[in-house]
């Protein structure tokens, strides 16, 4: 697993990529040169990446077919000798473990155990057991007694690698059994703190959602262990590791768009790389590939289907040739997959997911998708540390992501080192000045809002969040009501006391396409892109501007509301139309009776849509609104079918409802499905539902379907 597999050394593209693997590691081979600061001249110590890496790959070029150095004895020997040395120089038992301690436990062992273990018998027993001994200073045993702290999630999953590893090194029976017991607690859902929720949620750093980055170290790392252990005294046989294979499509598939990982659950890791959106798309496929291997045979065959409809649609950075130039065994499972006739590539799957245990929302229509980032009261505004996101701030304000056809690459070129940071789409932001890293690192920057989730019938959605802003006053309340080809975006309470402006960004794109303002103020259109209406007239402000410096430069695109210096119970008002026309845009501007707004006050926000039969009502405390009344805080989603039949969906974004009684004043002859939380219900004249203990639900929907009398 670790060097790779599943291919013909002797067939292209494999045997040109061995024959650079094996020129790579002559080279390191042959500028190695051992001192007391370094093993390679350009890498002083303690370089606890590059230095355990190039080894690693001097090791795998020394395992691979058709490297040109396989088995060679000379390459075997310096890698065992660099080894040694690196061991006696930075990683020796005793060393103190400075800095990030995730270099010492996973990073640096996990590359130094893969190549000691490649090259075999070329490590000197003597060699071996001084690596044994550091590894066990570092990463004891006892590491895996408590499901706690930094040994939690995906970082569980890495100590367990890296103590089977170690296991595999002494030829050490009683170790490999306990690293793969370690595993165990990964694999159970979790209401709080790191790991997977039911919902679909995948928490790590206890505020921050991270299937993007430690989510896909967790699926690629089980996907491996569970296929290494297959067949062996440690096979892993819990039947909670189900969960694992079910979070494939309820925690992964909802954040990955077309092949492209979604930025809204990649934590401090955005801004890492170009296209850093897609390459973490590519980790998450090769992960899913690899644990169809050990699935059962429909999952395997939904999944492939799967990944081979995100490798056909990702035309911006094509996922075959990328994992040509950086996993080999990928490659292999993928270019199956790929020239398989009988595998057919899976669409997009149309519908919504609240993930309202990270507040996170993803909508899907056919020809656009959409993602939108929150923070509440346990999901932080952003996570900062190591140096990486310092300006993301604002992300958890509210940013409404969007993509349509041809546009998969929108927040990948370049986006997050040349972008306005206090203007990211969607959001309602404080224009005060902030520090880089502003707020606790690691992602501790959870806001007081506790309302942030909404209702969901898996086709639409009413979403909302009582918005505090990251080390500011403003407080707002926003709504997003997800339909087939819009997004009604509603704003109330808007208010902040930092004498500085306070804005809506109704969005910000990396374009340098045209950009169609009505005269009268209705809507505004931005070529090839998609339309925005605004029912009030309200200004609209809009600027054109290139980002950053030399090659890097980007051109933005930005609309926005000034509500003023500190201003009091403002509000706006638009609809995003994805993917719209201008002649689209224009004919929806015209007719305000498309979506009608209920409400929009930081008491209530609701709209009524006709022609799908939708009324949506966030209630953030009690009250009435387009015939909806509820008793206490919760999100209402009513959808007429046109067949005689209704659904009420209902949910607690707040997670602490023992008790909750809904009204619709509609006649209404029976109720046809109920849930085991609906404890009463009246029909006739009007409908009344009362529910039990929401809070179970952890912000989860509850829906219920009536028949509706004609007329």
């Amino acid at each position: 697993m670790t060097a790779g597999a599943g291919f013909d050394a002797a067939a292209e593209p494999y045997r040109t990529r061995l024959a650079r693997l094996g020129s790579t590691a002559a080279a390191y081979r042959d500028l190695m040169a051992p001192g007391g600061g370094s093993l390679w001249p350009d890498l002083p110590f303690p370089s606890f990446h590059d230095t355990p890496a190039r080894l690693r790959t001097m090791a795998r070029a020394f395992a691979l077919p058709g490297t040109g150095l396989t088995g060679d004895a000379e390459l075997g020997q310096a890698v065992a000798a660099g080894i040694d040395h690196y061991r006696w120089r930075v990683y020796a038992a005793g060393a103190k473990a400075a800095g990030n301690w995730w270099n010492w436990e996973i990073g640096v062992p996990k590359r130094l155990l893969d190549a000691a273990v490649l090259i075999g018998p070329h490590l000197a027993e003597r060699q071996g057991a001084a690596l044994a001994e550091a590894v066990d200073h570092f990463v004891p045993e006892r590491r895996l007694n408590d499901y706690r702290g930094n040994s939690t999630g995906a970082n569980r999953v890495d100590l367990c690698t890296v103590l089977l590893l170690r296991a595999v090194l002494t030829v050490d029976p009683g170790r490999a059994a306990r690293a793969a017991a370690g595993l165990s607690p990964t694999f159970p859902y979790v209401s709080e703190g790191d790991g997977l929720y039911r919902d679909g949620s995948f928490v790590q750093h206890t505020f921050v959602p991270y299937q993007g980055t430690y989510g896909a170290v967790l699926l690629s790392g089980l996907a491996t262990l569970f296929a290494v252990l297959r067949g062996s005294p440690w096979e892993i046989t819990d039947p909670n590791r189900q969960v694992v294979y079910d979070s494939v499509e309820r925690s992964f598939a909802p954040v990955v768009h077309d092949g492209v990982c979604m930025d809204l659950v990649s934590g401090r890791a955005i801004g890492r790389h170009p296209y850093g959106d897609h390459r973490r798309g590519r980790a998450i496929a090769a992960a899913i590939l690899l644990l169809a291997e050990t699935a059962s045979a429909a999952e395997r065959s939904r999944w492939r289907a799967m990944v081979k409809g995100w490798a056909a649609r990702n035309t911006h950075q094509p996922m075959l040739g990328a994992a040509e130039a950086t996993d080999l065994g990928f490659h292999a499972r993928l270019a199956a997959v790929m020239d398989d006739g009988r595998i057919p590539p899976a669409a997009e799957p149309a519908g919504h997911r609240l993930l309202a245990m990270s507040a996170r929302a993803v909508h899907r229509r056919p020809g656009w998708c959409a993602g939108l980032s929150m923070a509440s009261d346990r999901i932080g505004h952003y996570e900062h540390g190591n140096g990486e996101n310092l300006r993301g701030w604002h992300t958890g304000s509210g940013m409404l992501y969007w993509w349509t056809e041809g546009h998969g690459d929108q927040y990948s070129d370049g986006f997050w080192s040349t972008v306005d940071p206090y203007r990211l789409p969607g959001t309602t932001v404080s224009t005060r000045r902030l520090p880089d890293g502003a707020g606790a690192s690691w992602g501790d920057t959870c806001p007081p809002g506790r309302w942030v989730g909404g209702a969901t019938d898996g086709t639409y959605a009413t979403v909302g969040q009582h918005l505090n802003g990251l080390e500011s006053t403003v407080e707002a309340f926003k709504s997003w009501f997800f339909l087939d080809d819009a997004v009604v975006c509603l704003g109330a309470g808007i208010s902040g006391e930092d004498g500085v402006p306070v804005e809506t960004i109704v969005d910000n794109r990396r374009t340098d396409a045209f950009l169609a303002v009505d005269a009268a103020g209705h809507w505004a259109h931005l070529e090839g892109h998609g339309g925005y209406v605004l029912p009030d007239g309200d200004r609209l402000r809009a600027s054109r501007e290139q980002r950053g410096s030399g090659p890097a430069r980007r051109t933005y695109v930005t609309l926005w509301f000034d509500h003023g210096v500190d201003p009091v119970s403002a509000g706006y008002v638009y609809l995003l139309l994805p993917g719209a026309d201008q002649a689209e845009t224009r004919a929806r501007a015209a007719d305000p009776g498309w979506a009608r707004v209920l409400v929009n006050t930081s008491r209530r926000q609701g709209v009524h849509v006709p022609s799908l039969g939708i009324t949506a009502v966030n209630f953030w405390s009690e009250g009435a609104a387009g015939g909806l009344s509820a008793d206490a805080p919760c999100a209402v989603l009513v959808r007429e079918r046109g067949d005689g039949t209704a659904t009420l969906t209902v949910s607690d974004p707040r997670r602490d409802l023992s008790e909750l009684t809904v009204t619709w004043d509609r006649p209404v002859a029976e109720v046809l499905r109920g849930h085991r939380l609906l404890a009463r219900a009246t029909t006739g004249a009007k409908l009344t539902l009362s529910f039990g203990r929401l809070s179970d639900r952890g912000g989860g929907s509850v829906t219920v379907t009536v028949r509706i009398p004609p007329g």
